[in-house]
């Protein structure tokens, strides 16, 4: 058999498993772990005598990978970014944010979901999950839009959708890991994600002001607040304003070089966040549950990873990467449609995967297909079919796969974000959630339709860089 007929046959067992419910990580090691056997013992023959041999090799194999790839210094980043997030929950500067936010935007019809998702941006600024995000505005946004009379549907819906901003506003743990997988500089990647997630931010407001407008009893506005309040409210933001100038200039400095490497950035952001916290009064428990929560959701991130690599490297040994850019480069159709089906693929997907894991898994296979599309890694902007070079092709790919991601996270029956809302909170089911997330659908198929027709609305910053 040849090995790339492995590959699919591997690939489906892959897929079959995850539809059944095992977790990625453990699906993909497992199903990578196989194939490598197939693989080998394959080159021999099929001859039971060489069935050890070939088991040897593929576990060598297998073994390698974790230790030799996790320890790159980029991965770094992901567990600094979370801590900063969650330093910064525990510090009371979320609650601090969502309180600004309140006061200058609550006004508004859907005034306190509006300034949810104006915090959420914020805090997506110092944290870099999305389920960290979700998981603290359940706590701090919900109740004060249940109290004032917002329907809990609703409510519980801006939430789950709000929380995925932080996969595409940096610091950004799905940024980076995409930077990692395709290799391309971390650092254009994190500036690249600002713009179109602040223009995610905004078209969510604008679908929250109109829904409010039409259905009156969904999101009352709220006034009464004076303006000294509203400038009251500030002083206490601010401090996330500066951690955020921090890893920008860290990460790219507009009027000169960069201070240091987005690693840095994260690291030096974390210890500003801490001491900040600590100047509030930070108590020893809540240092140690914000240590406890960044571990957690660090090893599960680096699990997926792990199990996915094995995986990875199979698919190397099969071929599959470059039989499917050969496929794709071949098919009559105009590259955009192609790519449009691409993302339509993912949004299935994410109806069974987790992002990161379904991110890992298949940009080994897709990214190659989709620069073959544009005319290779080298490609002028001039000889491109995207009107880009190889470089910003790659970046402006990154952050529409990363908006899919991001819309995969409340969908059903998966989506992350939704299951830790209700979580979180004792008088919401999953239902509710998602019942609440649906119009948000909406919202993203308008973003990603204008990111993917208005391609600098991606590149304007990152050129900059260059």
């Amino acid at each position: 058999m040849e090995p790339i007929e492995i590959g699919l046959w591997v690939s489906g067992g892959m897929l079959l498993m995850v539809i059944l419910g095992m977790r990625v990580a453990f699906a993909a090691a497992l199903a990578g772990l196989i194939g490598l056997i197939w693989i080998f013992w394959a080159k021999k023959g099929m001859q039971f005598s060489e069935l050890d041999w070939a088991l040897t090799v593929a576990i060598k194999t297998a073994g390698q990978v974790p230790h030799s790839k996790v320890s790159a210094q980029a991965l770094s980043l992901i567990p600094t970014f979370i801590l900063i997030g969650y330093l910064a929950y525990y510090a009371g500067l979320t609650k601090a944010l969502f309180t600004a936010a309140k006061r200058w935007i609550a006004w508004v019809p859907g005034g306190l979901a509006v300034a949810t998702v104006f915090a959420t941006a914020g805090f997506a600024a110092v944290s870099g999950a999305s389920v960290a995000t979700s998981a603290v505005f359940a706590r701090i946004a919900i109740p004060e839009m249940l109290e004032n009379g917002y329907n809990k549907q609703f409510a519980a819906g801006v939430v789950a959708a709000a929380g995925t901003l932080a996969s595409l506003i940096p610091p950004s743990a799905i940024l980076v890991i995409y930077a990692i997988i395709v290799e391309q500089d971390v650092g254009k990647l994190l500036l690249a994600g600002f713009i179109p997630g602040a223009f995610s931010a905004l078209v969510y407001t604008g679908l929250i002001i109109g829904i409010a407008m039409i259905w009156k009893n969904v999101g009352p506005p709220i006034g009464g607040f004076t303006w000294r309040e509203r400038f009251e409210s500030l002083p206490p933001a601010l401090p996330i304003v500066a951690v955020v100038v921090i890893i920008i200039f860290f990460v790219y400095n507009p009027f000169g070089d960069a201070w240091g490497t987005p690693t840095e950035g994260g690291a030096i952001g974390a210890f500003i966040v801490f001491l900040m916290a600590m100047a509030r009064g930070m108590k020893w428990t809540q240092f140690k549950d914000a240590l406890l929560e960044t571990a957690k959701l660090t090893v599960m991130i680096f699990t997926i990873i792990w199990g996915v690599l094995i995986y990875v490297r199979f698919l190397g040994f099969a071929d599959l990467p470059g039989a499917f850019a050969d496929w794709i480069s071949s098919l009559t159709m105009s590259p955009m449609i192609i790519l449009i089906c691409i993302l339509l693929a993912y949004a299935i997907l994410g109806m069974f995967m987790d992002a990161i894991g379904m991110l890992l898994l298949t940009l080994p296979v897709v990214y190659p297909a989709v620069m073959a599309l544009n005319g290779g890694e080298e490609v002028a902007a001039a000889d491109s079919a995207f009107g880009m070079s190889g470089e910003m092709c790659a970046i402006w790919f990154g952050i529409l796969v990363v908006k899919m991601a991001e819309f995969c996270l409340i969908t059903p029956p998966i989506g992350l974000n939704c299951f830790v809302v209700a979580g979180v909170r004792d008088d919401l089911t999953v239902q509710d959630v998602f019942r609440g997330v649906t119009p948000f659908f909406i919202a993203d198929g308008i973003t990603i339709a204008l990111l993917v027709a208005f391609p600098s609305i991606v590149l304007w910053l990152p050129s900059l860089a260059s």
